[in-house]
């Protein structure tokens, strides 16, 4: 596979990638100037020169990632028997300077409920570079028409119609942001449940008042989770500033806490 469908399958599954491209190269290189790789996590594809050249430029590539670097770096190697080495000597004789570019992951987000201010967060979120589960219970709510508004943004949308919204749960990547606020209080009640049983959820908000808040924290104890399980779910949701009820501000709100950190669930008003 070469380097571009590796960096779209990365960018597809929401995983954080660096491309190394040598950017230039005087005298002497195993590889010409252009020659590119791409390094994840765990695995990288295609060739700059192997050797010191390559693993150096992997060890970095992971740092950047590790740091969740966003700004590309330019990396300058001698290929001399002279020069400090940690992966064995390259004695080419020539000189490389690489371009670093590290690809963040976008947040993975699933909404379950599509009414509407689900609908509303929904469009909003398809104007951002996210991936994006839509779930209801209710045909009509996901159907290709109604969500045909969304389709013209940069966000990787999938649609599930699911007579049991939480089997979708199983599904989502890992460190998703799970939104709850179905129109049924039953399926959110169970949602949550499953939510805080399945490995992986980065977060868990649920939209709600203080009263239907109070009733599913006795029952989710009663289920079987703990104080600091619980508190594991955010309710209310969005920011402080917005308190307007209407959907489209709440919505706003919701999607102001969630874009304003990629690594973190907003707090609760």
């Amino acid at each position: 596979m070469d380097w571009l469908r590796v960096a779209q399958t990365l960018r597809d599954r929401r995983e954080g990638h660096v491309i190394v491209t040598l950017a230039t190269v005087r005298g002497h290189s195993p590889r010409d100037g252009g020659a590119k790789m791409v390094v994840s996590r765990g695995e990288s594809w295609g060739t700059i020169g192997g050797g010191n050249l390559e693993a150096t430029a992997i060890d970095r590539a992971r740092a950047m990632l590790e740091s969740d670097a966003a700004v590309p770096e330019l990396m300058t190697l001698n290929l001399s028997d002279k020069a400090p080495a940690e992966y064995g000597v390259q004695c080419c004789g020539g000189e490389v300077t690489m371009l670093l570019e590290p690809m963040r992951a976008g947040q993975s987000i699933a909404i379950f409920g599509m009414g509407h201010v689900g609908y509303e967060l929904a469009r909003i979120l398809s104007r951002h570079d996210v991936s994006l589960a839509l779930v209801d219970s209710r045909e009509d709510a996901v159907a290709a028409e109604r969500l045909a508004v969304l389709d013209d943004g940069p966000a990787s949308i999938t649609a599930h119609h699911a007579v049991v919204p939480e089997s979708v749960l199983r599904t989502v990547p890992e460190n998703t942001h799970v939104l709850i606020m179905t129109h049924d209080h039953a399926e959110d009640l169970a949602l949550c449940d499953l939510a805080l049983r399945t490995p992986g959820i980065a977060s868990i908000g649920l939209i709600g008042s203080s009263a239907k808040w109070a009733r599913f924290r006795m029952k989710l104890a009663e289920a079987g989770h703990s104080a600091d399980e619980i508190a594991r779910i955010q309710t209310p949701i969005g920011i402080d500033s917005i308190r307007a009820k209407e959907p489209a501000a709440i919505a706003v709100s919701v999607a102001a806490g969630l874009l304003s950190d990629v690594s973190a669930y907003p707090p609760s008003r």
